[in-house]
Formats: structure tokens, sequence, C-alpha cells
């Protein structure tokens, strides 16, 4: 069973920056990738990045290729995001979640956080 807290959302004008933050519980955390999300209002939840357990793999969405960044620290059971350049239509949700799998398929993730906003004004 892995727990996920999100943290780190927040109001930032466009062109600002934000990192969002992912707490793991227990002690496998090491084992899982991890993803990261994000649903817009009266829109399916969507990719946004993801990485592999050791942190030696990432992968992105082209929409935020070059402007996120995701990481992890497998010592504080943490996962970033991340999020410069930022744009209004990055105004989502930004979900975490984890699998034992690296994936880019929300349907494959094992465990979810409940989620953090984050609003880009123009």
């Amino acid at each position: 069973q892995v727990q996920l807290v999100e943290s780190g959302g927040g109001l930032v004008q466009a062109g600002g920056s934000l990192r969002l933050s992912c707490a793991a519980s227990g002690r496998t955390f090491s084992s899982y990738a991890m993803g990261w999300f994000r649903q817009a209002p009266g829109k399916e939840r969507e990719f946004v990045a993801a990485i592999d357990w050791s942190g030696g793999y990432t992968h992105y969405a082209d929409s935020v290729k070059g402007r996120f960044t995701i990481s992890r620290d497998n010592a504080k059971n943490t996962v970033y995001l991340q999020m410069n350049s930022l744009k209004p239509e990055d105004t989502a949700v930004y979900y975490c979640a984890a699998d034992r799998v690296t994936t880019s398929e929300s349907n494959d993730y094992e465990y979810w956080g409940q989620g953090t906003q984050v609003t880009v004004s123009s």
C-alpha cells in the first residue's frame, strides 16, 4: 500500500514557476515508478510526466517538454514536478501516481494522490 500526498499548488502569473511535491508513505517507494497527471475543468485527465524507480529515465508530454522537470528523492520518499514558464493552459488539478511500471497511461497507475490545484493567471 502506498499513500500519496501532493503539495505546492497555488496561484501564479503566466511565466512564473511552481514546484509540486508528492510525499509517499511506505518503505517501498523506491521500487515504484511515479507519474504526474493533470485534469482541467471539463477535460479528461492527461499525462504530464513520469520517472522510473531510479530517476534515471524520465518521460514528458509534448505540451510540457522543456518547461517542466520531474525528479525524485528516494531517501525522502518524495517526487517533484518543477514547473517553469507556466501558461494559463497549465491550469488544472495536478495528481501524482505510483505504479510498478513507468508509463504514461493513467489506467496503469495503482495509487493516486488527492490532487493539488494549480492556477495560472494571464
